[in-house]
């Protein structure tokens, strides 16, 4: 056999390694191209769900089932190799018709899941904040009623726990629960109530952070004017420091409760038998009656100063203030034994 020269085996050589760098790159331009692709065929959006023990591995299968990734292996391989198979967290993903496979990697290893939202008023009570959280199609409900045992496990309270969740727009994303929800507001109104309570003013008629807790609950119920809060909350410490009852009509209210049929009679004054009847029990009632905002706090441990012992609703959403019994019967007279034909009990914004 002839020996074959140097020269041609390192042009066959050469030939070689310039085919599979030819082989490479056409491969890698191809790969990207899948990457580049939209993954959609055309339609607005889909929603890809990742639930609670799903893999990378998982969602992939799941997405080359229903035609939307060609390549689950080799693309489970590129995401191992480039570190896109980590961070992969549980909820729903957004994809449009702009969408492709390397950004689908990058949202899940970034976790960016669809968040919504929920907000709970100020001045709402416990009921109702449950009512719009299982109203909420996308929480889970897993809390059964005020009276549910859980709700004493969440707040590390064992008495009632009305009062016990901020006011505020949370957001979340779907399978999380109502309890989810809860526990963040109860977290963040111990966090504003002792933020209040280390910051109150001296000589207030409040022995502990529950019953300022309890106080701003009804300033909250008493007015949807912000400005007036504080002024609502001077009348009260008033009264408290000189034992006169609040005579409240919220708190009563709250005491009747299904009984409530929007009409407040004075046979409901005179009821000894509601505890939260402050026309007839002296001092605080036992609850909050409502879930007081950070404002409701903040004006109950920092009450406007003044004489005034007595407000009125005036019909226009604000009220008329008084210092003495008389000149709160003349108020009295004047806007609501001769109500105006608009009353409403909030402002016109």
């Amino acid at each position: 056999m002839k020996k074959v020269s140097l020269k041609i085996v390192l042009a066959a050589f050469t030939a070689l390694i310039g085919v599979l760098l030819m082989s490479a790159l056409l491969g890698l331009r191809w790969w990207q191209h899948v990457l580049e692709q939209p993954l959609t065929k055309n339609k607005p959006e889909i929603i890809l769900t990742v639930q609670s023990g799903d893999g990378l591995g998982t969602v992939l299968r799941q997405l080359s089932a229903s035609g939307h990734v060609k390549y689950p292996r080799l693309t489970r391989l590129w995401a191992k190799w480039t570190e896109l198979d980590r961070g992969l967290q549980v909820g729903e993903y957004r994809l449009d018709r702009k969408t492709n496979l390397k950004q689908l990697l990058q949202m899940l290893n970034k976790g960016q899941v669809i968040r919504y939202g929920v907000t709970l008023p100020e001045g709402i009570t416990l009921a109702q904040a449950l009512a719009i959280l299982h109203a909420t199609p996308e929480l889970s409900a897993s809390i059964d009623g005020v009276g549910d045992p859980k709700l004493a496990e969440l707040t590390e309270y064992p008495g009632h726990p009305e009062g016990w969740f901020l006011p505020e727009t949370y957001f979340f994303v779907r399978g999380d629960s109502d309890a989810d929800i809860l526990a963040r507001a109860n977290l963040l109104m111990r966090e504003a109530l002792n933020d209040a309570w280390q910051s109150r003013d001296d000589g207030l008629p409040l022995a502990n952070p529950y019953e300022v807790l309890i106080l701003a609950s009804i300033v909250e119920r008493e007015t949807s004017v912000p400005a007036e809060r504080e002024s609502i909350a001077g009348v009260f410490v008033r009264r408290l420091k000189k034992g006169m009852r609040l005579q409240t009509d919220p708190s009563v209210i709250y005491g009747l409760g299904e009984n409530y049929k929007g009409n407040l009679r004075r046979s409901h004054l005179r009821d000894d038998k509601n505890p939260w009847n402050t026309y007839r029990i002296p001092g605080l009632p036992p609850t909050p009656i409502a879930l007081p905002g950070k404002e409701a706090l903040n004006a109950t441990v920092h009450p406007g100063q003044g004489r005034d012992l007595y407000f009125v609703a005036k019909g226009d959403g604000y009220h008329a203030f008084a210092e003495t019994l008389e000149a709160h019967q003349s108020n009295v007279q004047r806007y609501q034994l001769q109500r105006r034909a608009d009353y409403r009990s909030t402002p016109v914004k």
